[in-house]
């Protein structure tokens, strides 16, 4: 964790406490590879830190099932295709580009490509499109949004190396969890525009969003530990006051109106 994640838990946290409701804590730990026990540990010792408190709902890890299910229907449907291509051959083909990197163009859409090969699963985003039609989603703080899905296009809902993508998982794991306001940092906004789409393919309950802005570097990046932004647990190692820093970031969500 660092300083944008402890600003996303305090907004979440105050959001949920000033609506009477709970600030749930699930924990993301699909990639079995970068998901271990002292990560998990030191991720909960830090919001203690920031003196928040929170209920738990069960990991990703305990909901694979859920998963399976909900991609072998949207299979099932004409609305997910298998795909082989690695980031090499997208790039080659010179993509569009999009909020969140090259929008893929279609390169295994119509190709006959056996289940046995590895591969990823994408939205059929064309076919989803027709069978939902127009759809809306409410942000808190910019208000009834149409949704424009096409801005990420076909992505990807199961990994070739995961059981779903991030847009699968969380979309699912919201729904089977109650949640009624997700919040998270306005560079997800585009993302949501997707998750809208696969609540209205699968059934789910619509909720609300609220997208806060971001901390950023002197750069103007947002913040990143590839990037050496410090890390909450090299804070609270160095003795800073965890209750103090919680103080300047409610503030801070306060001036910004966030």
């Amino acid at each position: 964790m660092h300083m944008g994640h402890a600003y996303s838990a305090i907004v979440a946290h105050e959001l949920a406490k000033d609506a009477g409701g709970r600030f749930l804590l699930r924990i993301e730990d699909l990639d079995r590879t970068r998901s271990r026990a002292e990560f998990t540990d030191d991720f909960l010792r830090n919001l203690e830190w920031l003196g928040l408190e929170w209920d738990e709902v069960a990991p990703q890890s305990t909901r694979l099932q859920s998963y399976a299910n909900a991609a072998e229907w949207l299979f099932e449907k004409g609305l997910l295709y298998r795909c082989i291509c690695t980031r090499s051959d997208i790039l080659a083909a010179n993509p569009e580009m999009g909020p969140e990197g090259p929008i893929y163009p279609g390169i295994c859409k119509d190709r006959d490509i056996d289940r046995s090969e590895p591969g990823a699963l994408r939205l059929d985003l064309e076919r989803a499109m027709v069978r939902v039609g127009q759809l809306e989603w409410e942000d808190t703080l910019v208000g009834t949004q149409t949704a424009h899905p096409e801005l990420l296009g076909d992505v990807v809902l199961v990994r070739k190396d995961l059981p779903a993508s991030y847009h699968l998982a969380a979309t699912l794991d919201d729904a089977a969890d109650g949640v009624t306001l997700v919040t998270r940092g306005s560079d997800l906004f585009a993302a949501t525009h997707i998750h809208r789409v696969l609540q209205q393919l699968l059934g789910l309950p619509v909720y609300r969003w609220h997208h806060h802005d971001l901390i950023l570097d002197e750069h103007g990046r947002k913040l990143a530990k590839r990037r050496g932004s410090p890390g909450l647990s090299d804070l609270r190692e160095a003795g800073e006051n965890g209750l103090m820093l919680a103080d300047k970031l409610r503030l801070r969500r306060l001036s910004v109106g966030t």
